[in-house]
């Protein structure tokens, strides 16, 4: 199974503004089937919390910072701060997630290897530890 990992974005610089893009398979494993973003969420929120069965996902600050929280099965837990937007985070399935300590104005960029499925979601920590 593929583990959790930082994924640098290729970065053209110019004077005039920086560019950073994203190909499908050159760039991360799976083709993008759903984009979603998260933005003015007030101080002390909390989101996600939850894992996903089959989905994999890239989690992008595309401006300002948050944290994301990784849990796993033996109660420890990684934070992985992400503040840049040429920089990814990529999560496998059956990886628990929470984001937190977003900064004012953060948006969080979503690309997902699936269309939305209710039924993909584990929302219980518990039953995820199970697993």
């Amino acid at each position: 199974m593929s583990k959790t990992k930082i994924i640098d974005f290729p970065k053209i610089k110019d004077p005039r503004g920086n560019l950073t893009f994203l190909q499908n398979f050159d760039h991360f494993p799976f083709e993008i089937q759903r984009v979603f973003w998260t933005y003015d969420v007030p101080g002390g929120e909390v989101r996600g919390g939850h894992a996903y069965k089959i989905q994999e996902e890239i989690i992008i600050a595309l401006s300002g910072s948050f944290d994301v929280i990784l849990r796993y099965k033996d109660n420890s837990e990684e934070k992985i701060s992400l503040n840049r937007s040429y920089y990814g985070l990529y999560l496998p399935p059956l990886t628990w997630r929470h984001i937190e300590n977003f900064s004012t104005n953060a948006l969080s960029l979503h690309l997902s290897s699936s269309l939305y499925d209710e039924n993909d979601y584990i929302r219980d920590l518990d039953a995820y530890k199970s697993l």
